[in-house]
This record gives C-alpha cells, structure tokens and sequence, in this order.
C-alpha cells in the first residue's frame, strides 16, 4: 500500500484539482483514485484535508437529460410537501421540525 503524496495549502502543482476545481472546469473525477492531498493547516482541530484529482484523467460532466430534470424537479418537490397537511410549503421544509411552520407550531398562527 503506497502513501498518498501531501501538500501544502497552495503549493499542489499544476495537473492536479478538487473536486469543485475540475466542477468548475466542466469536469469530473470519472472514477479514478485520489491521486494526492491537500492540508490547510488549522489552530484547534487538525488539519483540513482536500483530495486532489489528476486533471489529465478527468471526464466531462454528464449532460442533464429532460429525465434527470424531471427527477430532480420531483426530489424538490417532495422536499417542499408538508407531510402533515399534504400542502406545498413554498420552501424546503426543515428537518429538525419535519412539517411546515404552521402545522409545527399550530398555536402561534393567530388571526390577526
């Protein structure tokens, strides 16, 4: 088992990127292995750690396809439906209340 190259914060060489580096350049990891790390030195908890990626090997980003759109646009939706009430919220319905304000704090809806 070999040890992954580190670098330092800033000093990675050219032809290697993020994840989010090779997103913004339109590409895509496409399954190969880490091919290094990054570390960004912290005060209090370690080191923060980035993998890093040979762009040479990257793969264009898939296409959105009419039904991808369409998935994705169902997940939003069932993200935005009370399931106390069946309503659509408007909004990305919190996990740590799991319903919609109205239906989580039934009391505090006064008629004004």
């Amino acid at each position: 088992m070999s040890t992954l190259p580190v670098y330092r914060w800033r000093l990675a060489p050219d032809g290697l990127a993020t994840r989010r580096q090779l997103r913004a350049a339109g590409l895509r990891p496409g399954g190969q292995n880490v091919a290094a790390q990054l570390e960004r030195p912290r005060r209090r908890r370690g080191p923060l750690v980035a993998y890093l990626y040979r762009v040479d090997l990257a793969l264009p980003v898939r296409p959105m396809t009419p039904a991808r759109w369409a998935a994705l646009a169902k997940a939003n939706a069932a993200r935005r439906t009370c399931p106390e009430c069946g309503r659509d919220a408007g909004y990305v319905i919190p996990s740590s209340l799991g319903m919609c304000t109205p239906c989580a704090f039934p009391d505090e809806q006064c008629a004004a």
